[in-house]
């Protein structure tokens, strides 16, 4: 079976979070999405120190759709510099991880 990442990314509104989850989707680069939020931010942005709310964006992918996933949110993401994370999914249920690796199959694309 494949390799699985979860990939984290935020916005400053909920409905850039749904609009980048269903593009996604949509294209299968990610199985699917969760939407999260608000939550509070602590950071660091062009030297001042700063707190905001965020919409998370949580999306499972393949190892081998990562790139495209990536290439695909930075393009389309509303900020200059978005946070595109992927962190390994170490173990999950395999009828689970199979669902994740049939949606996100290049040959299903559209």
């Amino acid at each position: 079976m494949t390799d699985f990442v979860q990939v984290s990314t935020a916005t400053e509104t909920r409905e850039q979070a749904v609009k980048l989850a269903e593009s996604v989707v949509r294209a299968r680069l990610a199985a699917g999405a969760q939407v999260v939020g608000p939550v509070t931010s602590v950071f660091w942005h062009l030297g001042e120190f700063g707190t905001g709310e965020e919409w998370q964006l949580l999306l499972k992918t393949s190892s081998e759709r990562y790139p495209a996933l990536e290439e695909h949110l930075v393009e389309h993401h509303p900020w200059d510099k978005p946070e595109v994370v992927a962190i390994p999914i170490t173990a999950g249920s395999p009828p689970y991880l199979r669902w994740v690796e049939d949606s996100t199959a290049p040959s299903r694309n559209p």
